[in-house]
């Protein structure tokens, strides 16, 4: 494309702004902290866009002292000209006009996120200020919004050497009531994603408001990700990777298996992540099951009595990423969780198939060894359906009845129960004694269950506790499991606040992560907040949920406490006080459990759960200094 040709009459429009601030769910899917950070990756995807079609090697992200996001790259600059349906000035139509962005199917961009600059309206609608400035033409434009309205015309204020374009914003606070306060981690790991799948960008992120600085840049991409993925693990062999066009559909793919039981596989569209299986993964492990099976008979590893290997067995150990860009994808949703194009399918087949028969025939000491991987994993399988058969035929009359510990609530409406979950020799008599009987249910548990980043299918079913809770949420589990039978859509994990407590409340957010993932993924999960202090004066008391808090009041007030008591377990509070503390919906605090980053959570599970000493040892080592007053 000529650059002489980027200009005003590439911008088309659609319609105004003013919906976005009375309904921004509608455009950012809700208010809260995460959809926060949306307004960056928003901004963040119009330079990975450029990045992607070979004009821009530099992003910087910036979060400055006064609370805004900077965002600045190098790319090509946004037209100022005016526009010719607006007739403002072109960089003023994308910033205050929903919908405006860069055709398709004139070839501005072969692959993209969506519309290239269409969200950057969103984004200054929902702040309170936004400034833009663009380098063109050895000059240098800026201009300003408040409230997302133009507070005058573009105007010229420097002279520059460089195209690029920076634009920064402010989150309003009557939008953004939670927060509008941008978390630096949460921003590192996305840029890192991207500089994985970006050939050649390099990513730079600055926090001013604590001198905290990183930069990104991976040679090898997705085969720089598949490494990162297993650096903690015990890989079998080296990465496999490829990468080829078939139908303009451009197939990226890397894996490497390891000796654990679980897999992770990871797929982008375009630089969007699709968490669920669609098209292009069902593509990939189509080719995969296949290829193995193949590749088994063709030289006599699989007998003719033999089974087929199972797309279960294949996948275990497996660690993969798949990057697919695609010029028109199709979505589902607004999420963009499942990719609907049937071409997909078949080119990531075609590709991956061809490429990885390739690799085992030419490296058959390595072929040998994911054989012997797999066939393992299908002989783990059959004797752990066997176990879940003769667990299940157990179970036949139990799965008919509800645990008999479990005081359930009256309601039969998912969306309006709850279940506590609690410690038995706890919250148990209190949390059943004073709780809203209709909509609060409680589920004892004795002891700490299994720590299941350790076992097998076949020792998880055979736990009695675990049992207990499988049964009292109703979903059933591994292949049975189905998430629309979920019977409370508010779990809540209500543990002491001592080391126990949160062992098990670690235990358990292990369990849920690896095999009632799609619970978390739908925000079902919680973890209640109980006070740490009691402040008691004049017969009168004031909780108190954190340490800073307690200072704070403390410090504050003239009087002079009579006594400052610190709960370590849920059992030192009587009913009355744990209802009113804890489980009121009018005055608790909790924790809704979601997964931001999978990548990272799925390290820090690794790190904290699996049997290998040292990297626990290391992590707890690195955050030994933000702990404070550790109750042993």
């Amino acid at each position: 494309m000529s650059e002489q040709n980027y200009w005003a009459d590439s911008i088309q429009v659609l319609e105004w702004l003013e919906p976005v601030r009375k309904r921004p769910w509608m455009y950012i899917g809700s208010t809260d902290e995460r959809w926060l950070h949306h307004l960056v990756w928003e901004i963040v995807d119009n330079s990975i866009d450029e990045a992607m079609a070979g004009y821009c090697d530099s992003i910087t992200v910036t979060l400055t002292e006064d609370w805004a996001c900077m965002v600045e790259d190098n790319g090509r600059w946004i037209p100022v000209e005016k526009h010719a349906k607006t007739w403002k000035s072109t960089l003023e139509t994308i910033l205050t006009v929903l919908h405006a962005g860069w055709k398709f199917g004139w070839g501005w961009y072969k692959v993209s996120w969506g519309l290239h600059w269409v969200g950057s309206s969103v984004v200054n609608a929902l702040s309170t200020k936004m400034e833009a400035w663009v380098h063109r033409d050895w000059k240098i434009y800026y201009m300003s919004f408040s409230t997302w309205k133009a507070d005058g015309d573009i105007e010229v204020i420097w002279k520059t050497d460089h195209n690029g374009t920076i634009i920064k914003f402010y989150p309003d606070e009557s939008i953004f009531k939670i927060t509008t306060k941008f978390d630096y981690n949460t921003i590192k790991n996305r840029l890192r994603q991207q500089a994985y799948l970006t050939k050649g960008i390099k990513l730079k992120l600055l926090d001013k408001r604590t001198g905290d600085r990183y930069k990104y840049y991976f040679e090898w991409w997705v085969k720089s990700y598949v490494h990162f993925l297993n650096k903690h693990e015990d890989a079998i062999w080296d990465i496999f990777y490829t990468e080829k066009e078939n139908k303009e559909v451009l197939v990226e793919i890397a894996l490497q298996y390891n000796k654990e039981y679980s897999n992770n596989i990871i797929s982008f569209v375009n630089n969007i992540h699709t968490p669920e299986w669609w098209t292009h993964l069902t593509g990939f492990r189509t080719a995969l099951t296949r290829t193995i099976n193949k590749y088994a008979r063709e030289k006599w590893i699989l007998k003719e009595k033999d089974s087929n290997l199972t797309n279960d067995d294949v996948i275990e150990g497996l660690t993969a990423v798949i990057s697919v860009k695609v010029v028109e994808p199709q979505f589902e949703g607004q999420t963009k969780g499942k990719l609907w194009n049937a071409e997909v399918r078949w080119a990531v087949d075609w590709v991956f198939a061809e490429k990885f028969l390739e690799f085992l025939e030419e490296n058959p000491t390595t072929a040998k060894k994911v054989i012997e991987k797999t066939f393992l994993a299908a002989k783990a399988r059959l004797a752990a359906r066997a176990a879940r058969d003769t667990v299940i035929r157990k179970w036949a009359l139990e799965w008919m009845t509800l645990p008999g510990k479990l005081a359930d609530c009256s309601s039969k409406d998912p969306e309006k129960s709850e279940l506590y979950i609690v410690e038995w020799d706890s919250a148990w008599g209190s949390a059943k004694q004073w709780r809203d009987r209709e909509h609060q249910a409680i589920l004892p548990l004795r002891g700490k269950i299994l720590n299941t980043e350790q076992a097998r299918i076949d020792k998880i079913f055979a736990n009695n506790e675990i049992k207990n809770l499988i049964i009292a949420l109703g979903t059933s589990i591994w292949e049975t499991f189905d998430v629309s039978k979920l019977r409370y859509h508010r779990i809540v994990i209500m543990t002491d606040a001592d080391v126990d407590g949160a062992h098990i409340r670690t235990l358990l957010l292990t369990f849920f992560f690896r095999y009632l993932k799609e619970i978390v993924e739908q925000w079902y999960l919680y973890i209640a907040q109980p006070p740490l202090y009691k402040l008691t004066k004049w017969k009168k008391a004031w909780y108190v949920y954190d340490e800073e808090n307690k200072e704070r009041i403390i410090n504050e007030e003239w009087i002079i406490w009579e006594n400052i008591q610190r709960y370590k377990g849920l059992w030192e509070m009587n009913p009355e006080q744990l209802w009113e503390t804890t489980m009121d919906p009018e005055q608790r605090k909790m924790y809704r459990v979601t997964i931001e980053d999978a990548t990272r959570a799925d390290e820090v599970f690794k790190t904290l759960m699996w049997w290998e000493v040292a990297p626990r040892r290391r992590f707890i080592q690195s955050r030994a200094k933000q702990v404070q007053n550790l109750d042993v």
